[in-house]
């Protein structure tokens, strides 16, 4: 596999930023994920890192060094992430139970699959064109979708409400798509309601399509900032170039082809929950000492098995 990957978090307004993403990959499956820790609930930033770590555990564990069937395994990670929360608010007493959404793009071979629960969402692009892009699980989403004909209601509902997410009293509502085989130059974007909620659908899809993706996201991000003001949202934005002329010569560059089977590298942080300060800012030096860290604990983990 190559692709060329890039990543920007923001934490706007806010008085902490709550959104976590991270990628990983062996060397025929790539795994990239975001999530949103909701305010309202306790613990949002927590919610959001525990449902990463989950999905790269479990990834870690069962790509050798792929997966036999892409779209259970999203599921099946998605849905673990939630009772990891909920046995964390019950092995931290707490009175309620953190919760985030959650969006994830599993590249295999050349073929793309992905999933998602709540409002972070994964656009596709191609050739400059929206080819895809997940549904939000919101009422103003459903609404709109079904149309007010079919589902009349007195008024709109908020965007934010949400009626799935992780870590939430019933079973979630997870949606998969794929496969879809990709081709030279796709593009996946995975974002948080804060992009998305200042920036409409056709200038995100304008500005990742004109640019190179190392230029697109922080330009986007800064957009989303400008047009959200002094009380903006968290804005994370993580971007996939599928084998585009950028990997040859982008330090975001990744190419999988020379990697052995046993190899796992990852972005997503592993350490313990709640020891770690915040991370407000994510940069892609944050993000080269985190693949750094991952690895040296990998390494040494499999000497003391030997």
């Amino acid at each position: 596999m190559r692709f060329s990957v890039y990543q920007v978090s923001r934490k706007g307004g806010r008085e902490k930023n709550e959104d976590r993403m991270g990628y990983c990959y062996t060397r025929e499956s790539g795994l990239f994920a975001l999530a949103d820790g909701m305010g309202g609930h306790p613990e949002g930033e927590v919610a959001a890192q525990l449902a990463l770590q989950t999905l790269a555990a479990m990834f870690q564990r069962d790509s050798k060094p792929t997966l036999k069937d892409p779209l259970r395994f999203l599921l099946e990670a998605i849905i673990a992430g939630h009772h990891q929360l909920l046995h964390y608010a019950t092995q931290s007493a707490l009175i309620d139970t953190p919760r985030t959404t959650v969006v994830a793009c599993l590249l295999q071979g050349s073929t793309a699959y992905w999933a998602h629960c709540g409002d972070s969402r994964m656009y596709l692009l191609r050739g400059g064109k929206l080819i895809a892009r997940t549904r939000d699980h919101s009422y103003s989403e459903l609404q709109n979708t079904l149309g007010d004909k079919v589902t009349p209601m007195p008024e709109r509902f908020n965007r934010n409400v949400l009626f799935a997410c992780l870590g939430s009293p019933g079973k979630p509502v997870v949606d998969t798509a794929g496969p879809l085989k990709l081709r030279p130059g796709d593009r996946m974007l995975l974002c948080s309601d804060g992009l998305w909620g200042t920036v409409e659908d056709a200038e995100i899809v304008s500005m990742i399509s004109s640019k190179v993706i190392s230029e697109a996201v922080p330009d986007l991000v800064e957009l989303a900032l400008r047009n959200g003001g002094p009380n903006c949202d968290n804005v994370s934005l993580l971007a996939v170039d599928w084998e585009s002329a950028e990997n040859d010569d982008s330090a975001s560059g990744v190419s999988t082809d020379s990697l052995s089977a046993d190899v796992f590298a990852s972005t997503i942080q592993a350490g313990v929950l709640g020891t770690d300060p915040p991370v407000d800012e994510l940069d892609e030096a944050e993000i080269d000492r985190s693949i750094r860290e991952i690895n040296d604990a990998i390494k040494r983990s499999a000497q003391k098995k030997k």
